[in-house]
């Protein structure tokens, strides 16, 4: 088998359909399987999983084992050369996998692969490339100053080699993660990732960033930046420090301090305005030719709601509006290509997966995405 799709889940129900949606469209004819690991979700992840694809291996933990356990349990089960580690808040295009594969085959000593991530906006997110956060590198970007933290020396739209890549996707073949010995588990959440790709590049491999590939992730479902977040965010980075640099006593009482600082920043800092889904907007176009989900979806959002097709955004101009995107009209590498041109313009976009009933976006990067079910 060539490629295995590992889903990590908790508790983003609606989100984690579109993934694996998502998933198995860009599976294609692709010799691959879909892992669905879920750390007990209060929700009813497990039961949807089960009801609409009972063909994914699920794996049904009975407690929140943390991002490293979990991902390890389900890589022991994956049967394919190469390992996809997936955040279920994703989804990616129909290209993407080949894309991957045919790159990952033609580096030498690739260790693994990251790709452009993009939010709910259709903004780049700069953690998809950085580079290793030393004591220093890190102090500097709590101070403000986060140039020498992110991989610069690669463009968004570039590709190439890079020290640090994000865990809601990463690309790499199973023997080296087996080899490096997966995921360390020390990290229940944030940090794992940071500290799996500096153990890949010790072992002499060469970790690479492809930005030509666009997945979309959906940040706020798993980064809700509250008191747990920083404590786990800022105690994973202790943890990464205290296994790989020596610090002397007076830069550990710096980073400390800074930290400090840091999370009591985080913790009193407040959204300023209006959020962007409650803005007023001019218009709402529904891009479908499904004259039945148009109905449904005029009567849930209590907005006049207008189809349009694609030659919509042949204009340049189009600011302020609502767009929801119909998968089964418009596919997901045609939804990211217009969620990138038209971003920064006010404007909102929403999803409505392959023949679901529900649409799903996300308008700012730090906070829980929205869901509405009709």
């Amino acid at each position: 088998m060539k490629l295995s799709v590992v889903i990590l889940n908790y508790n983003v129900r609606y989100f984690l359909e579109q993934c694996i949606l998502s998933v198995q469209r860009a599976i294609g004819s692709l010799d691959a399987e879909i892992i669905v690991i879920d750390n007990n979700s209060s929700d009813d992840s497990c039961a949807m999983v089960k009801s609409r694809f009972p063909n994914i291996l699920l794996i049904e933990n009975k407690e929140n084992v943390g991002f490293s356990k979990a991902n390890n349990q389900a890589v022991k089960k994956a049967n394919g050369e190469y390992i996809c580690i997936l955040n279920p808040d994703t989804a990616v295009a129909e290209d993407t996998f080949l894309k991957v594969l045919n790159y990952a085959e033609s580096v030498e000593d690739l260790g693994a692969l990251g790709v452009h991530l993009m939010d709910g906006t259709g903004t780049f997110l700069p953690e998809s490339k950085r580079n290793v956060p030393t004591p220093m590198v890190s102090l500097k970007k709590l101070m403000g100053n986060g140039t020498s933290y992110y991989a610069l020396q690669v463009t968004e739209s570039g590709q190439g080699e890079v020290e640090v890549l994000v865990g809601a996707f990463i690309l790499l073949k199973k023997s080296i993660y087996l080899e490096i010995d997966g995921f360390d588990e020390d990290y229940f959440m944030y940090g794992e990732d940071i500290d799996f790709s500096y153990k890949i590049t010790k072992k002499g491999y060469k970790n690479h960033y492809l930005g030509n590939v666009k997945v979309l992730h959906y940040k706020g479902e798993s980064t809700q930046k509250d008191k747990d977040y920083m404590d786990r965010f800022y105690g994973a980075m202790k943890i990464f420090y205290s296994k790989h640099f020596r610090i002397n006593a007076l830069l550990s009482g710096i980073v400390n301090i800074g930290v400090y600082l840091a999370k009591n920043m985080a913790r009193n800092k407040t959204n300023i305005g209006t959020p962007e889904s409650l803005r007023q907007l001019k218009n709402a176009y529904v891009l479908t030719e499904n004259l039945t989900l148009l109905k449904k979806l005029s009567m849930i959002l209590k907005m006049d709601v207008s189809s349009a097709s694609k030659l919509i955004f042949s204009d340049e101009n189009i600011t302020d509006c609502l767009f929801i995107f119909d998968v089964d009209y418009m596919s997901y590498t045609q939804i990211f290509s217009v969620m990138k041109k038209f971003r920064n313009k006010g404007n909102i976009f929403r999803i409505r997966p392959s023949g679901c009933d529900f649409i799903l976006g996300s308008d700012q990067s730090d906070q829980k995405g929205v869901v509405e079910v009709f």
